[in-house]
């Protein structure tokens, strides 16, 4: 494909700078990351402050037509391509705006509404996602069930016209402020551990609900612990059909890998950090600078391929796995060579270190949420190998049986 913009899509372009510029500044060319909210664990009061700039800026974009840009116009959005969303969010990188906290509910559980949800469900939960009304969560993992997403254990079953859910989830993100949750139960332990699973969308309200947060090696406590007691969720709630849940399961998934290769590469930033300890004339280190520039080019590039497929109404396929597999060696890299880069200073913490600890916390203590969520770097390159290489699957004699039959 051309890379260079179409006369079409530099008229877009500056649509989109036109908006930014009516509504935020511009980033200084010289960031100061110890302003940065990843470089340390926020008080309350931080949060909460960043959360409702979140949401004002959410609201902002819903107002004038700039929400959901890739969504069908009648569910709200504008029904663009999402190379045209591409550009969007590059020229948004360049202003001083907060993004990232609505991933999860319009980059994730709004696509799977859409792709697989009921009218009823799509009038009652898209319009709050667009507005920043309501965040979203991502109920999957388990402590026994992450990297074997199918191998869930937390139970659904039927009552009625309800489905009583009992279990335990974990590493959710943002569960605590979340008013919705994308939930997977196992409804049927006599079939096998991909059909008896059923996709729920719970109202984080409910009684029986109980969030404990988990304290991160960064200080911060974005992850939780869920856990069901009893929970009653009304079957107008399920997405796909009960036992039916592994459909929209993916659609979330590919979305889920690719937003996580999308994230922000700050590889200008590692080259400045270099010069400030005048290390660039180290051969080991300008190799190491090099390798990550290549790979954040290549993230480009497989970013235009999943804009591509997403512009002819494909979902995302094994391409947001080589995506998000190439972010996650990205934030290994970037951890590790910008602790090499600083030598003994990387040793420091918090306000003795520079920037207050934003590359020992952001870059090396914080890599690995990405590097194990959404999918570890051995489950994408499984994908990788069997749906793009064409190698012959891993052994899984647990597949075909039924689930109650699979050794807990």
């Amino acid at each position: 494909m051309d890379f260079d913009d179409t006369p079409e899509e530099a008229a877009w372009r500056e649509q989109c700078r036109d908006f930014l510029n009516r509504h935020a500044e511009l980033l200084p060319s010289e960031v100061d990351l110890s302003e940065s909210y990843w470089a340390r664990a926020p008080s309350a009061a931080e949060t909460a402050a960043y959360a409702a700039r979140c949401r004002k800026w959410q609201r902002t974009k819903y107002d004038e037509g700039w929400a959901g840009l890739t969504w069908p116009t009648t569910y709200g959005g504008r029904g663009l391509s999402g190379h045209m969303a591409g550009i969007f969010a590059e020229e948004e990188a360049r202003y001083d705006l907060p993004m990232g906290r609505f991933s999860q509910s319009i980059g994730m559980a709004g696509p799977t509404i859409i792709a697989h949800g009921t009218d009823a469900q799509k009038s009652k939960y898209l319009e709050p996602m667009l507005t920043g009304e309501q965040t979203w969560c991502q109920l999957f993992s388990e402590p026994g069930a992450g990297s074997d997403l199918a191998g869930l254990r937390t139970s659904g079953v039927l009552d009625g016209d309800e489905i009583i859910v009992n279990g335990q989830k974990v590493w959710t993100s943002n569960a605590r402020e979340a008013a919705h949750g994308m939930l997977l139960v196992r409804t049927d332990v006599d079939q096998p551990k991909h059909r008896g699973i059923t996709y729920l969308l719970l109202d984080m309200t409910s009684p029986g609900i109980e969030v404990l947060p988990l304290k991160q090696p960064t200080g911060r406590s974005e992850f939780n612990e869920v856990f069901f007691d009893n929970v009653r969720v009304p079957l107008d709630c399920v997405v796909g059909g009960v036992n039916r849940g592994w459909g929209p399961i993916l659609t979330t998934l590919s979305n889920e890998r690719a937003e996580i290769g999308g994230q922000v590469s700050y590889v200008g930033d590692v080259i400045e950090l270099a010069r400030r300890f005048e290390v660039t004339d180290d051969p080991v280190i300008r190799q190491q600078l090099a390798r990550l520039y290549t790979i954040v080019e290549t993230m480009r590039f497989l970013g235009y391929r999943v804009r591509t497929a997403a512009s002819r109404g494909e979902q995302p396929g094994p391409e947001s796995s080589v995506l998000k597999l190439a972010a996650s060696r990205r934030l290994e890299l970037m951890g590790d060579l910008s602790m090499a880069i600083m030598g003994p200073s990387a040793t420091l913490y918090g306000a003795d270190a520079l920037f207050d600890g934003f590359w020992q916390n952001y870059a090396f203590l914080g890599q690995w949420m990405s590097r194990i969520g959404g999918g570890t770097d051995q489950v994408q390159r499984n994908i990788i190998g069997e749906n793009v290489l064409g190698l012959p699957q891993e052994p899984r004699p647990d597949k075909k049986i039924p689930f109650r039959d699979i050794p807990n």
